[in-house]
């Protein structure tokens, strides 16, 4: 009987070999291409490494501009209260000063009703 296919056990003895080529091309062009490999890993780590020193410094100036952002909210705020407050207290000065020249006005009047009161009694006598 001939036999027109080949059996499991063949089958996986063919694809062990071509596994075991294949890793034998892989080694011998490795190996081949070491001196360039090792040059590209050492270029791809100086890379890396100046990727963290760059995210660094970017997470540093961030941080930085954070707190000079806060630092202006802050004073910008203290500045709206020192405002607020001069503000009132113009407001107060205007008040007061109102309250005053209103309280004078009426003494005045007061003065100048009293005086002409005086004089009528003494034209009277």
């Amino acid at each position: 009987m001939a036999r027109k296919e080949p059996g499991f056990a063949e089958r996986l003895q063919t694809a062990a070999k071509a596994k075991q080529e294949q890793l034998e091309k892989l080694r011998a062009r490795a190996q081949a291409n070491e001196p360039q490999a090792a040059e590209r890993q050492t270029a791809q780590m100086e890379a890396a490494k100046a990727r963290e020193i760059r995210a660094a410094e970017r997470k540093q100036a961030n941080r930085l501009a954070a707190e000079r952002r806060e630092a202006e909210r802050v004073a910008e705020k203290a500045r709206q209260e020192r405002a607020a407050m001069e503000e009132k207290a113009r407001k107060e000065a205007e008040r007061v000063a109102k309250e005053e020249a209103e309280a004078a006005l009426k003494q005045q009047q007061k003065a100048a009703r009293d005086s002409k009161y005086a004089a009528r009694k003494a034209r009277q006598r």
